[in-house]
């Protein structure tokens, strides 16, 4: 689920759309943030969490779109994410967030998208252009994987964050 911006306070009812997974070639064992797999059939996950996603173990290579509504709110998510190591987290691009650069130099790839992403509606419309672009974090030898088959698939720029200690 991911709210645009342009959106803000309306809803968080926003679903990655069908080309980002075409894009990344994989299953997933976990969709964390789900608002159920019959509301987005097209999202290749095995298991869909849909409610109390940060209370509860994660298991396996996660997807995680998590609610882009609140101020830093994307901070709880990121952490789990991070902490559990395996999979691909969908963040708005906001670069110059401090949560943003915090949370990139963890992910040991990034791809920043072509163009911007049209997430669908509750209603199962694409949606207009949001405001900002949109980033995918990688973390663990799948979510690597992944985002360079995106990449390569055309989705977008993949760039790995310099990590101190690494040559």
């Amino acid at each position: 689920m991911a709210l645009h911006e342009q959106s803000i306070g309306a809803t968080d009812e926003w679903y990655t759309p069908r080309p980002v997974f075409e894009a990344l070639g994989c299953e997933f064992d976990l969709d964390v943030a789900s608002p159920g797999q019959e509301i987005t059939p097209w999202i290749p996950a095995k298991v869909f969490i849909t409610r109390d996603s940060l209370t509860v173990p994660w298991t396996g290579f996660v997807w995680m779109n998590a609610p882009f509504c609140k101020r830093n709110g994307m901070v709880p998510w990121l952490e789990k994410f991070f902490v559990h190591g395996s999979g691909v987290a969908l963040t708005p691009d906001r670069t110059s967030t401090p949560w943003w650069q915090i949370y990139a130099a963890k992910a040991e790839l990034i791809l920043f998208t072509r163009g911007k992403l049209q997430f669908i509606s509750a209603n199962g419309a694409p949606g207009t252009s949001p405001a900002q672009g949109t980033s995918l974090f990688a973390v663990g030898p799948q979510g690597c994987a992944a985002l360079e088959r995106a990449a390569a698939n055309g989705l977008g720029l993949l760039m790995a964050p310099h990590h101190r200690g690494q040559s």
